[in-house]
């Protein structure tokens, strides 16, 4: 959530952030409202509870009708006291829950607009002329059918559409996959983790996946846990409720696991094949540091996906995402949009966060600093997102007889496999 004092000393900011992001700027109005209602019952609880305190010494000290007068104004005060508390505990329940609807604050230069406002930064690489090779680019779909990769009907007939069986080579192309993401991640300082894809309220609620992407969350009622939509969630709850040594930080973390989405909202849009999937496997990059130094780690991230595409050997683009396509975390957010030929277009297949100490405060994720106990940082970045990965190596690899060229750097983890062969 964001700093209680930028909304007490400059609300105008957090206006301003609301309105870049096209959410309601009246909540502020609202929530300064609220907060000075809130410091007017601390007081007034602490004020009983002082007179509360200074009387019971008194009571100590009297006798005769002064005890008993005093005694009187004791039970008296008991009450007011477990009234004054009551009311304070609602008013800062209250405000809270409307402190947590307001996303984190944007950065000033971030691009006004929404979906469509995005800011091209970089185009790296040339989309291949498939005309200009005497062939028409066959569909990720129709290049895994031929390769024996991709089951789309089996996966439909066992758990219904948008889900699909990898199969073959296929399977072995995710798993090459996994394995150079990861010791590339490793290699870059990264320590690796399997976390768990079921969490708590508590942890989905506090990297801010609970508000205006809950209904693209899949949740087991009876368990009251919830199935994650990218090890963002764990990684960042790992920490949950401690104080950090400033000295371990920057701590990078990668985590391998599987991510699950309703894709609320979606009907109709990319129903063909597997870039839309209520399931698939990711490895995330997370990392807590001193927000000071979280500008820098966002670069560092970037860097790093850009590494990771470039050596798939697939163009991309760099995009800057507007203010008002912005999660509620995310503070600036970057995509990787890799060239889809059968589309013709850039499609998003990685993407990076600077949540700066927003999740860190709701997690209550802090670190004795030399000025002070305070949150950290935290940011987020996709290294593979698998499916969309193997999509465009494939349309981007693919030969005329339906084969498709492996890039050099998942060839050692396919055996030294050069190419994917029709079955």
């Amino acid at each position: 959530m964001i700093d209680v004092k930028v909304l007490r000393l400059d609300p105008d900011r957090v206006r301003a952030s609301q309105r870049a992001r096209g959410e309601s700027v009246s909540l502020v109005d609202d929530l300064v409202a609220a907060d000075e209602a809130r410091r007017n019952a601390i007081a007034q609880f602490e004020e009983l509870r002082a007179e509360q305190k200074a009387l019971g010494k008194r009571v100590a000290q009297a006798d005769g009708a002064d005890r008993a007068a005093l005694l009187s104004r004791t039970k008296e005060l008991a009450d007011m006291v477990k009234k004054a508390e009551a009311a304070q505990n609602e008013i800062s329940f209250a405000f809270d829950e409307m402190l947590r609807q307001v996303g984190n604050l944007v950065f000033e230069d971030i691009p006004p607009g929404g979906e469509d406002d995005f800011l091209v930064l970089e185009t790296i690489g040339t989309p291949r002329d498939f005309a200009a090779e005497g062939f028409r680019p066959k569909d990720h779909l129709e290049l895994g059918q031929l390769l024996g990769a991709i089951d789309m009907e089996r996966g439909a007939k066992v758990s219904g559409s948008r889900f699909y069986y990898l199969t073959g080579q296929g399977a072995e192309l995710e798993l090459a996959l996994i394995n150079l993401a990861m010791s590339t991640a490793i290699a870059n300082g990264f320590i690796p983790f399997i976390p768990p894809s079921l969490v708590k309220p508590q942890a989905m609620e506090g990297t801010g996946f609970l508000g205006q992407a809950a209904q693209d969350v899949y949740h087991l009622e009876q368990d009251d846990l919830y199935l994650v939509g990218t090890s963002e969630v764990p990684l960042a709850a790992y920490h949950a409720d401690e104080i950090l040594d400033p000295d371990t930080l920057p701590r990078r973390y990668v985590g391998l696991s599987p991510c699950y989405r309703r894709e609320a909202g979606s009907h109709g849009k990319d129903t063909r094949g597997i870039f839309r999937v209520h399931w698939f496997d990711k490895v995330e990059m997370f990392v807590f540091c001193a927000p000071e130094d979280a500008a820098a780690e966002h670069q560092r991230l970037l860097q790093w996906e850009k590494d990771f595409i470039s050596a798939l050997e697939i163009p991309f683009q760099v995009i800057e995402l507007a203010a008002g396509d912005l999660g509620l975390s995310a503070a600036r957010k970057y995509d990787c949009n890799a060239w889809l030929p059968t589309q013709d277009r850039y499609r998003e297949i990685t993407s990076t966060s600077n949540c700066t100490d927003f999740q860190a405060r709701r997690l209550n994720i802090r670190a004795r600093f030399d000025a002070g106990i305070a949150p950290v940082a935290t940011l987020n970045g996709t290294l593979c997102a698998m499916t969309r990965t193997i999509i465009m190596i494939l349309e981007n690899h693919q030969q005329t007889d339906g084969s498709v060229r492996v890039p050099e750097a998942i060839r050692p983890y396919l055996g030294g496999r050069e190419a994917l062969i029709p079955r």
